[in-house]
């Protein structure tokens, strides 16, 4: 199969059937094979039911129901689980991704051997507050920290050798940095498509400023696991050593200090009145906490199991 278009949703039943229309469109003028894999991240409203009807109504769909809303990475998640194609194309319910860029996604990955592509909004639709100048903020920062070079890392509408994502964990809201992701496992070959960005539709937008300040802390987050997930023990052992060091080299000042003390004949004060005591122990105590933490990090990277994080209640063309 040559495509897999995966497109997670929340309440997005006026879009759904306009966007299936363009999609089947564009499928069926450059004759590809494909799927289609609706994600319903928790919908309330007529979502799932319409979806369910064309699954009935078409074999290239398929659709995936969750209990409740558990999130965009959750969805994708289940998405990259299922899909089959040699390319999986991610793109958003809200008719603001345009299919008519899927064919040329599609040759990039398959002709240009890159293993992920994003695409890249350089004219938006969106409110220059609310969005723009967050987003751009939020994408040098990630440029700076992950060493990826794109544009828009927020950008839904993207392609992936399906190889890619068979291979990372797409957990909590990691689904921004998918390419960071993709470069941690090897799959360095990543490449960046100006797309047309539409004006929203139908609804409102389901994001809000809080996803930038969640964006920032998952960009500490996945800097960190990038360079120290798999030894949690290089970076708190290093810090433990650092801080028992200081410890010991405040201990050893106290030492001197007695024994000067003690040379030129002069009273010792107590221990618990010197301020490097506290220093001593203080630290020491720190360093101990770190070398503990990055046992337990290492016990549980070893020992740790897959753990589902969503709950599926319904599947429908599978």
């Amino acid at each position: 199969m040559n495509l897999s278009i995966v497109i997670p949703l929340l309440n997005e039943a006026e879009s759904l059937p306009e966007l299936y229309q363009w999609i089947t469109r564009v499928m069926e003028e450059n004759k590809f094979s494909y799927e289609i894999l609706f994600i319903d991240d928790g919908s309330t409203d007529e979502s799932w039911k319409i979806i369910y009807q064309l699954s009935n109504d078409d074999s290239h769909v398929k659709g995936i129901r969750f209990q409740r809303n558990f999130g965009k990475s959750q969805a994708l998640h289940a998405g990259f689980a299922q899909a089959i194609g040699d390319v999986v194309i991610t793109m958003d319910a809200d008719l603001q991704d345009s299919p008519d860029e899927i064919p040329e996604l599609y040759q990039m990955i398959t002709q240009e051997g890159y293993h992920l592509v994003s695409g890249w909004k350089k004219k938006r639709y969106d409110s220059v507050i609310a969005k723009n100048i967050p987003s751009k903020l939020f994408n040098w920062a990630a440029r700076k920290t992950s060493g990826v070079h794109l544009n828009d890392f927020n950008c839904g509408l993207k392609a992936y050798a399906n190889e890619v994502v068979k291979n990372i964990e797409v957990s909590g809201e990691m689904h921004r940095y998918i390419p960071v992701l993709a470069k941690n496992e090897g799959y360095t070959k990543i490449g960046e498509k100006v797309v047309q960005h539409q004006a929203r539709k139908y609804g409102t937008t389901k994001f809000g400023m809080s996803r930038f300040i969640n964006g920032f802390l998952d960009l500490i987050t996945i800097w960190f696991l990038s360079k120290f997930g798999k030894r949690p023990m290089h970076f708190f052992g290093a810090n433990g050593v650092l801080m028992f060091g200081i410890g010991f080299v405040a201990a050893a000042i106290i030492g001197v200090r007695k024994l000067y003390k003690l040379y030129l004949g002069e009273p010792a004060i107590l221990v618990t009145q010197d301020p490097w005591f506290y220093i001593s122990l203080t630290t020491m105590i720190i360093g101990t906490q770190l070398f503990l933490a990055g046992f337990l990090g290492e016990m549980i990277l070893k020992n740790k199991t897959s753990v589902n994080r969503y709950k599926i209640t319904q599947k429908s063309g599978f």
